[in-house]
C-alpha cells in the first residue's frame, strides 16, 4: 500500500513525467504499441472550411429573403438594389458590423466571389442570338458604339479625378455594360480583391436606382414615343432589373425594346472581360518573368458564352428558363449583399467624394449618349 499522495512511476505510461504530465514530444518506439492518447491531450483540429462558411451564407440567405420581400412591397425597386442597401446597413450598424467582419466574413467572401460568378454564368441564359437579330443591325451597331463611348468617357472621367487602383476600369465597365455584374466580372478577370469592387458596386447601384425614377419622368416631359423611350432605358440604365423597373412604366412595347437593347449591352461583357483578362495575363506573366500564365478566358466567362449558345439553340424549355432566371436572381442578390457588406460609409464619405462625382457625371454622360442613340435608331 502507498500513501494517498504517492503514485508510483509504473502507474504512468513509459516516458511520462513524475507528476503525470506528458512530455512535449513523447519518444517514438519502433515496433512497439503506443499507449492511447487521452482525449484532452489530442491536438485540436482546425475548423472545417464548410462550417466557416455557414454564418456568412446564412446572413446572405436572410438578406435575399428580405430583399425579395421588400421588392414585393415596392416593385419599382429591384431586389438587388435592396440587397446592396442591406449589406451597407449591416456593415455599418454597431452590432452587426462585428459579425460581418468576423464570423460571417468567410461566407460573405464566398458569396461575393463564387455566387457572383455563378450568377454571371446564369445571366447568359437570358440572351439569345435571335434577340440580337430581331433588333436590327443599325440598332445593334449604335448600341455597341454607345457601350464603347460610355466606357471610354467614364474611364477618362475617373482618371481625371485620380481614382485609385482599378476603380476607373470597374466604374467604366459597370456604367457602360451591365452594372454590378460587369464590375464583379471585370474585378474577377483582373484577379484583384473582391473588396475593391464594393465602392463601384454601391455607386452604380445608387445611380441605377435613381434612373428608375428620373428617366420615366423625363420621358413623359419630352413626350418620347414608347419604343424610343424603351431604347433609351435599355441603353442608359445599368442592371437588368433596373431596366425592367424603369421601362415597364411605359407599357409592354417599351419594355420589350428596353430588354433587348439591354441584352445587347450584356453581350458586350464577354469581349470586355476577355480583353481585361488578356491584358492582366500579359502583365502578370511579364512581372513574374515566366511561369504558368493565368487562363486566357476565365471559366465563368466560358460558362456565360456556353449559356448564350445553349439558349440560342432553343433546346431549353420555358419552365427551365424561368428556374434559371430565378436562380440567377438569387445568386446575384446574395453576392450584392456581400459586396455591400464590405462598404464602410465613413471611409466612403471621407475618401470617395471624387468617385461619387465620377459616378454622377458618368450617369449623366450615358443618359445623354443613350438618348442620342435612341433618336438615331429610328425604332
Amino acid at each position: 500500500m502507498f500513501p494517498a499522495c504517492f503514485v508510483p512511476r509504473s502507474a504512468f505510461p513509459l516516458g511520462w513525467g513524475r507528476l503525470g504530465k506528458p512530455p512535449s514530444a513523447p519518444p517514438e518506439r519502433t515496433g512497439a504499441v503506443q499507449p492511447p492518447t487521452a482525449a484532452w491531450f489530442r491536438p485540436r483540429l482546425p475548423p472545417r472550411p464548410t462550417a466557416d462558411l455557414l454564418p456568412g451564407l446564412a446572413a446572405a440567405a436572410a438578406a435575399v429573403l428580405l430583399a425579395f420581400g421588400a421588392h414585393r412591397l415596392w416593385p419599382a425597386v429591384p431586389a438587388m438594389s435592396f440587397a446592396v442597401g442591406l449589406g451597407i446597413l449591416a456593415a455599418n450598424l454597431p452590432g452587426a458590423s462585428r459579425t460581418v467582419g468576423g464570423r460571417a466574413a468567410p461566407g460573405l467572401k464566398f458569396s461575393a466571389r463564387t455566387l457572383m460568378r455563378t450568377g454571371i454564368v446564369l445571366l447568359g441564359a437570358r440572351l439569345s442570338l435571335d434577340q440580337l437579330a430581331q433588333l436590327g443591325w443599325r440598332a445593334v451597331a449604335l448600341t455597341v458604339v454607345l457601350v464603347l463611348a460610355a466606357f471610354a468617357g467614364t474611364y477618362l472621367l475617373a482618371k481625371a479625378f485620380r481614382l485609385p487602383d482599378g476603380q476607373p476600369l470597374l466604374l467604366a465597365a459597370g456604367f457602360s455594360i451591365c452594372g454590378a455584374s460587369a464590375i464583379a466580372a471585370v474585378a474577377a478577370a483582373r484577379g484583384g480583391r473582391y473588396q475593391e469592387a464594393a465602392t463601384p458596386v454601391a455607386l452604380v447601384t445608387l445611380c441605377g436606382t435613381l434612373a428608375i425614377a428620373v428617366l420615366p419622368a423625363l420621358g413623359q416631359l419630352a413626350h418620347l414615343p414608347v419604343q424610343t423611350f424603351g431604347f433609351w432605358v435599355g441603353a442608359s440604365v445599368h442592371d437588368v432589373g433596373q431596366v425592367v423597373a424603369a421601362a415597364q412604366t411605359a407599357g409592354p412595347a417599351a419594355l420589350a425594346v428596353a430588354v433587348v437593347v439591354k441584352l445587347v449591352r450584356v453581350a458586350s461583357l464577354a469581349p470586355m472581360v476577355a480583353a481585361v483578362s488578356l491584358h492582366g495575363r500579359r502583365v502578370r506573366h511579364g512581372a513574374a518573368g515566366g511561369g504558368t500564365k493565368p487562363p486566357l478566358v476565365p471559366l465563368f466567362l466560358a460558362g456565360f458564352l456556353a449559356m448564350v449558345l445553349l439558349r440560342s439553340t432553343g433546346w431549353l424549355p420555358l419552365p427551365l428558363l424561368t428556374v434559371l432566371g430565378l436562380l440567377q436572381d438569387i445568386a446575384l442578390t446574395a453576392a450584392l449583399f456581400a459586396l455591400g457588406a464590405s462598404v464602410r460609409l465613413r471611409g466612403l464619405v471621407q475618401s470617395s467624394l471624387p468617385a461619387v462625382a465620377t459616378a454622377l457625371l458618368a450617369w449623366l454622360l450615358i443618359a445623354c449618349l443613350g438618348l442620342a442613340a435612341a433618336r438615331l435608331a429610328g425604332i
